[in-house]
């Protein structure tokens, strides 16, 4: 052994410097150390706070209690515990490539990450649905989409996710996967998830096929919101006009949910195929292009609240009565935030 691979030997550092077979720790600078988690601290900022304004806005202001906003208040709330519960020690272990929390919180971590991708999927898929019929068959929207209907919703998204995620996890074959794959070593320190080609296939149909409903239904609102429009733009009488501008507003809303799924289906496909594919040919992403991947889904829990603020004027006065402290008022849930 020459005098170079002793010194690479002695500069090498591990997650537990005192245990056999312990994961090599990344070794970066202080400055860039400093960088990442100042970057990563400001994204859990923007997802917790963001999320948590939109989750007190639709909560406390009455005019905004419609099923579309109870959906993007409990979707809000995935992303809004995302933040508080995943996001930093996901961040620890992208950045020093160790887990320091032990096993067992590593399945809980895991399950939980788990479960909110989904739990996202599902509520992007009934907004969808509520948008369809907001906008395709809008005579007939009061009576089909209901506030009960909205909770029993919400109710099986949050309850499937939470079923098929700890399901997933505590069927013990992530343990089993990971001793199969080609490209991995397990090592003391690691906290990682590998799917079976059974759980594989289940996984493609949870992510895709809701996928391919969502873009489907936003396919066939764009057609007939622009076959909406067109028909508005003819309409000369005041009831039409009045009629035409609740109309405007549904597909605007509409046209901002769309981009929220479009946004969603970006983010979190690089993932969702990653995944698939370790469990079909039963290997592991090398650790920088999984991390890439795994942040790239997270930065999606961010986006929605800047989606809304620069879209929708209800939330940018829900905002401002916030922020100025009007909320703290008497009869300020009272507020007409689509006037002004």
């Amino acid at each position: 052994m020459n005098t170079t691979d002793l010194q690479g030997e002695a500069e090498t550092e591990f997650c537990y410097e005192n245990a056999n077979n312990s994961c090599p720790k990344l070794s970066r600078s202080l400055n860039s150390m400093a960088v990442l988690y100042v970057s990563c601290g400001t994204l859990m900022f923007i997802t917790v706070c963001g999320n948590l304004l939109v989750i007190i806005s639709v909560s406390h202001f009455r005019v905004l209690h419609s099923p579309t906003n109870f959906l993007s208040l409990s979707l809000a709330l995935v992303d809004c515990l995302q933040g508080i519960v995943v996001l930093p020690f996901s961040s620890i272990r992208s950045f020093e490539n160790c887990w320091y929390f032990g096993d067992a919180f590593c399945l809980i971590h895991s399950g939980l990450d788990t479960l909110f991708c989904l739990a996202s999927i599902f509520h992007l898929c009934f907004i969808s649905v509520d948008r369809y019929y907001a906008v395709c068959d809008p005579l007939l929207y009061a009576v089909k989409i209901t506030i009960p209907l909205t909770f029993q919703c919400m109710a099986i998204g949050w309850g499937v996710s939470v079923i098929y995620s700890f399901a997933l996890i505590l069927s013990k074959n992530t343990e089993i996967q990971l001793e199969k794959l080609v490209l991995f070593t397990p090592c003391i320190g690691s906290c990682q998830l590998a799917f079976m080609t059974l759980w594989g296939w289940i996984n493609f149909s949870v992510f895709f096929i809701p996928c391919f409903l969502m873009i489907g239904l936003y396919i066939k609102i764009y057609l007939v919101a622009r076959k909406q429009a067109t028909l508005i733009e003819n309409m000369e009488d005041i009831n039409s006009s009045k009629t035409g501008k609740v109309s405007k507003r549904e597909r605007k809303a509409a046209k901002t949910l769309g981009i929220a799924v479009g946004l969603y289906v970006f983010c979190w496909v690089p993932y969702m195929i990653s995944s698939i594919i370790d469990a079909f040919f039963e290997i592991s992403m090398p650790p920088v292009i999984a991390d890439f991947m795994y942040w790239g889904a997270y930065i999606n829990a961010a986006c929605n609240p800047l989606i809304y603020g620069f879209f929708y004027p209800w939330f940018r006065r829900a905002l401002k009565c916030i922020i100025t402290g009007k909320i703290f008022h008497s009869n300020s849930s009272a507020i007409n935030l689509y006037q002004g």
